[in-house]
């Protein structure tokens, strides 16, 4: 008498069923993995609220303390040796003599390694 295999084809699609043994990766081929693959971190296209993005958060204790206004000035600072860890402080007591100036432009050419 011949074997009956449909039990065999019971428990093979059984397998496939519930992601046990068999071959691939669950999704049957449907091209390549996870689709949000290589989409993480980077400068995230559009977040949602449309605030100011020229608005500072302070991170520090200090910057809090100069965003509200307890300390009047640069010189405070300097002069308890505080470090300053947020550019914006700097901003916020010389904004008004602070400037960008452009010196020289010169090009740069790297020298190899062979010499």
């Amino acid at each position: 008498s011949a074997p009956d295999l449909s039990i065999l084809q019971n428990n093979n699609k059984m397998s496939e069923e519930r992601g046990g043994f068999g071959r691939g990766r669950g999704e049957r081929g449907r091209g390549r993995g996870r689709g949000d693959r290589g989409r993480g971190r980077g400068r995230g296209r559009g977040r949602e609220g449309g605030r100011d993005e020229n608005v500072w958060v302070p991170v520090t204790k200090l910057g809090r303390l100069v965003k509200e206004g307890k300390i009047g000035s640069i010189e405070e600072i300097f002069l308890f040796s505080i470090p300053v860890k947020e550019a914006e402080i700097i901003d916020y007591f010389l904004k008004d003599k602070l400037q960008d100036e452009v010196m020289k432009i010169m090009p740069v050419q790297k020298q190899s390694s062979a010499g």
